[in-house]
């Protein structure tokens, strides 16, 4: 990183002030990055090497970036300074070719620390607040219910087990989230009813008529395992402790959550554990998590990429999936995995993260890139579904794959339900582990949190307002949010898009798949049908009735 400039006076100014005491007014300025850098690398140094799991603390959190920029910015500078005396040297002793290589590398040098330290952000508009885009979806329309519960949780961070071992989470408090999350979301304060109404009203939007749940209906539950992907690796599976987990804390949907949510299916909606699946089709179903919850529900079927080790393996069916932009032509079609295809029924269980290399969010729609029996990436001849992210392709009014995602009729068509599992939130894939929140009211505890909707653009808002609040990085970046903005609207897209991924050209273009909305602010996290002004999103806040916080 290169050392801040002092201010340079217009050459049209004669009553420029050059005195000495105006440099030295002004030269100590250059010195702010370097002496606070080293401060930090001291501080960070000093407190995590005693105890490694500190670096999970919020200060450490602030002190690392200044700490790894300093010391990149000081490498840089060594490598110029170095390569500026080498090149004198040959230049006095008429070695010009090398003189010209070593200026080529003192440039280089204190460019690659400036391309590693200098974050290019594109930043996105200010969002305008209780502005509702689209048609709310459900029972109550736009209705997302959270819970908060910060008796859910109890790790220390790093080095105290992992969050997803019993003694972390605790499933008796998960469970409870589940049901109150149900009810609310409802409105019935008995169970049976509660899922009896989600499934009737389901099945009235979708032409089914007035039916609840029959039995025999299959249930599939497409959870987030991207910390287990197994499609990228290319290493033989021969023994079960090939599915030891070895991203041990990344932040997957949690076995405590899944399980609340089984029980939930079978105990009070009355499904048979045999006619529900759950799992990821790009990733392996971790020993650790699979033993959990196989040994409370035994006739589940678990979905993975392999199937192997009493697991189900991921198959593509002849359904097609088609992408509403021409890039996609000439690239292969995508066609929708068999278990989603026989399932009546899909259940989206994402996690709250951000995504600092590609999405900038990752929730409920991004959810679905592990709803393909291949690479999202360009592989194979396949379309790329990262060209088309914020990141690549930033800016507001764009074609968006998410949309295609949320529309398809046996991916978004199918969904009876969305929950975002918060009890860990984290940076994908930034980081390998999930981080305390500083905002209220999680106050530099974990987030403990569950978020449940019928609405897909609703609940994804919701949960890019949180990641936007506490975070200023990744949900910052200009297109971020662009994909709900669209998937609100694709009926009439800002992009002009035509999205139709059920049929092969322009035939029957998508309706508005749900109400996009910001909240007022960050302290009283109101939204338009809280304050009763608009037909946007009602967020239900639910606290812990006896939490230890």
């Amino acid at each position: 990183m290169l050392l801040p400039r002092t201010k340079q006076t217009s050459p049209l100014c004669p009553k420029t002030d050059k005195s000495p005491e105006h440099k030295s007014r002004h030269y100590w300025l250059t010195w702010i990055f370097p002496i606070g850098g080293l401060l930090a690398l001291i501080w960070f140094l000093f407190r995590v090497i005693p105890k490694p799991s500190r670096a999970t603390y919020p200060c450490q959190r602030v002190a690392l970036p200044l700490a790894s920029g300093f010391v990149v910015w000081l490498i840089g500078a060594i490598g110029s300074i170095t390569a500026i005396r080498k090149a004198k040297r040959s230049f006095a002793q008429s070695r010009y070719v090398l003189c010209v290589m070593l200026l080529a590398a003192s440039v280089g040098s204190v460019w690659l620390a400036h391309s590693i330290t200098a974050e290019k952000v594109v930043l996105a508009d200010e969002p305008v607040a209780n502005a509702p885009v689209g048609i709310a979806k459900g029972i109550y329309p736009g209705r997302v219910v959270w819970v908060h519960d910060p008796d859910s949780t109890d790790w220390d961070g790093p080095g105290d087990g992992h969050w997803w071992e019993s003694k972390h989470t605790n499933q008796a408090a998960v469970d409870k989230m589940m049901s109150r999350a149900i009810h609310a979301l409802s409105g019935e304060k008995n169970g049976a009813d509660a899922w009896d109404k989600l499934f009737r009203h389901f099945n009235k939007t979708h032409g089914k008529g007035n039916v609840g749940y029959k039995s025999g209906e299959k249930i599939l539950i497409k959870v987030n395992f991207v910390g287990c992907i197994r499609i990228w690796d290319r290493r033989e599976v021969t023994r079960v402790e090939d599915y030891n987990l070895r991203g041990t804390n990344y932040m997957n949907t949690s076995p405590q959550m899944i399980m609340a949510l089984l029980r939930q299916l079978v105990d009070k909606a009355g499904v048979k554990e045999a006619d529900i699946t759950v799992g990821d089709t790009l990733c392996y179903f971790p020993n650790e998590y699979y033993n959990m919850c196989h040994s409370k529900f035994p006739n589940v079927t678990y979905l993975e990429y392999l199937g192997k080790f009493g697991r189900t393996g991921a198959k593509s069916s002849l359904v097609p999936l088609y992408w509403s932009t021409p890039d996609a032509a000439g690239k292969k079609t995508d066609h929708i995995p068999e278990s989603y295809v026989s399932a009546a029924y899909l259940i989206n269980m994402a996690n709250l993260k951000s995504h600092n290399d590609q999405a900038g969010i990752t929730l409920c729609a991004k959810n679905h890139y592990g709803s393909l029996v291949r690479k999202p990436a360009r592989a194979g001849g396949y379309y790329d579904l990262h060209k088309d992210l914020p990141f690549t392709t930033p800016g507001m009014g764009r074609y968006r794959p998410l949309v295609d995602l949320m529309g398809h009729k046996h991916l978004g068509g199918k969904t009876l339900l969305y929950l975002i599992d918060g009890l860990y939130a984290g940076k994908h894939a930034k980081e390998r582990s999930p981080r305390k929140w500083n905002t209220a009211p999680f106050n530099g505890d974990w987030t403990s949190s569950l978020f449940v909707s019928q609405d897909p653009v609703a609940i994804d808002s919701v949960g890019f307002d949180f990641l936007r609040t506490e975070w200023d990085d990744a949900p910052h970046r200009s297109g971020t949010s662009d994909y709900l903005v669209e998937a609100a609207r694709a009926n009439d897209p800002p992009s002009g898009t035509f999205y139709d991924p059920d049929h092969k050209g322009d035939v029957v273009r998508l309706a508005s798949l749900g109400v996009y909305e910001h909240w007022n602010n960050p302290t009283d996290k109101q939204f338009s049908r809280n304050l009763g002004t608009g037909n946007g999103v009602e967020l239900v806040k639910l606290r812990a009735t006896s939490g230890r916080r």
